[in-house]
């Protein structure tokens, strides 16, 4: 069974940065497209950012483009995502998921594994 384990939210005051983590668990990530996205309460999910595995390409929706970047680390079987400058519409459940292939789309339901998410509060 493919799962992913997020890690890193907490409460951060507008301004602030945090970094949350995403391991592969149980298995090596290969050819697999990592996407992260987020749930603010009583909203749909919405797609951040993704990254291809092998490449190391990336992708940012332009909401976020100047202050999220993706990353990841293929000896350790991770992937990242750095936010910087924090405000409180951020503020949601983050997921991290993947699919078994390169996708470059950021609709949920083409991602098939998911981790259970990390909530980030951004408020003073």
């Amino acid at each position: 069974q493919l799962q992913l384990v997020e890690s890193g939210g907490g409460l951060v005051q507008p301004g602030g940065s945090l970094r949350l983590s995403c391991a592969a668990s149980g298995f090596t990530l290969d050819s697999d497209t990592i996407g992260w996205f987020r749930q603010a309460p009583g909203k749909a999910r919405e797609g951040l950012t993704l990254i291809t595995h092998t490449d190391g390409i990336t992708y940012v929706t332009p909401s976020v483009k100047d202050r999220f970047t993706i990353s990841r680390d293929n000896a350790k079987n991770m992937v990242y995502l750095q936010m910087n400058n924090l405000k409180p519409e951020d503020t949601g459940d983050y997921y991290c998921a993947g699919e078994r292939s390169i996708i470059w789309s950021l609709n949920p339901s083409l991602y098939h594994y998911w981790g259970q998410g990390t909530q980030v509060t951004v408020s003073s």
